[in-house]
């Protein structure tokens, strides 16, 4: 039978580091070109990206690029899927590098296993000491909670959400479009819907791809803050979409923000802060200790940083969204 048509749906903005290692690894599928189509959503990049889209596109004609006015990646998915043929949509990121069976894995896996969307096990890795030690933080169950898709390997089973899905064009339709207001985790509150629409969603441990984490610490801030301020707003949409482990870096930046101020007004709010503080170290520097021993010891010092960065700027968020969607607890979108 021939094999159905597939549409790679790759949503980006300024990614001109990695776009061209992305596209090389989509174009080195090992299914049929002739099946597949490529379609790119530019949120108006301003780093040289464009031109580099351009060049495949030229080179390659299943390649379409098409802007992306809003920059954010749910508008972006939209506007893809609206132009998508496809009878089955995989959403690649500019910072991902799929592996050379990623596509024909996930058709088979849809094909046959009565699911409806299907992802693998994503390897976070760095290019430099930095990047490595961010990587290796986002693949630490103290680091990022229990996130199958990043901490385990080797298991193929249901689950919340993957990275890089493939859905069918059935579940699509039927579940919607993606919700523009959300800039980060529009992936899990898709997944969510789908899932409560009857839908089921496969790790598979054959279905491979690597991502390039942040290069720096502050954009890392950056991109867990965001998660944690727009987990807020999925909160209020899907309350039962939350998992308790969520709730924990909120809820230590809480416990932190309060002992401080104790301290400044009370002689025993200093124990209550030291006690917050040497718990929270102690733990943060034996994640860091046995992460370093099986990983390599040069990223010792930057561990125990970096898994703050990572609790810290997310529970920063989460508490800051709190605030600004107060008002918004009745607002089911």
């Amino acid at each position: 039978m021939e094999p159905p048509f597939v549409s790679i749906l790759i949503p980006i903005r300024n990614e001109a580091v990695y776009i061209e290692r992305c596209l090389a690894a989509v174009l080195n599928q090992d299914f049929p070109p002739g099946r597949m189509e490529i379609l790119i959503a530019d949120g108006m990049s301003d780093d040289g990206t464009r031109q580099k889209l351009q060049a495949f596109a030229e080179q390659h004609t299943i390649i379409q690029v098409i802007d992306n006015p809003k920059h954010i990646v749910a508008a972006g998915l939209n506007l893809l899927t609206q132009h998508a043929g496809g009878e089955i949509l995989i959403r690649v990121d500019g910072h991902c590098i799929i592996a050379p069976d990623y596509v024909s894995k996930c058709v088979d896996h849809l094909q046959t296993g009565n699911i409806d969307g299907v992802g693998g096990p994503m390897h976070s890795i760095g290019e430099d000491t930095i990047s490595s030690a961010i990587a290796l933080a986002m693949s630490s169950k103290f680091g990022v909670g229990g996130s199958a898709f990043r901490t385990e390997t080797g298991q193929t089973k249901l689950v919340d959400t993957v990275p890089f899905p493939a859905y069918t064009r059935a579940i699509i339709d039927k579940v919607g479009p993606y919700d523009e207001e959300l800039v980060r985790n529009q992936d899990d509150e898709y997944n969510y819907r789908i899932r409560k629409a009857g839908g089921k969603i496969l790790l598979a441990a054959d279905v491979g791809s690597i991502y390039y984490s942040r290069g720096s610490l502050r954009g890392l801030w950056r991109q867990y803050f965001q998660y944690g301020f727009y987990k807020v707003r999925v909160l209020q949409i899907h309350p039962r979409q939350m998992s308790p482990r969520q709730f924990i870096p909120p809820a230590f930046v809480l416990v932190l923000l309060t002992s401080i101020l104790l301290a400044f007004f009370f002689s025993w709010g200093w124990l209550v802060l030291l006690a917050i503080t040497g718990m929270y170290v102690f733990a943060n520097l034996t994640a860091a200790l046995l992460t370093a021993k099986r990983t390599g010891w040069q990223y010792l010092w930057l561990l125990p940083i970096t898994f703050a960065t990572l609790h810290i700027s997310y529970g920063t968020g989460f508490l800051i969204g709190l605030i600004r969607f107060i008002h918004r607890w009745q607002d089911n979108n």
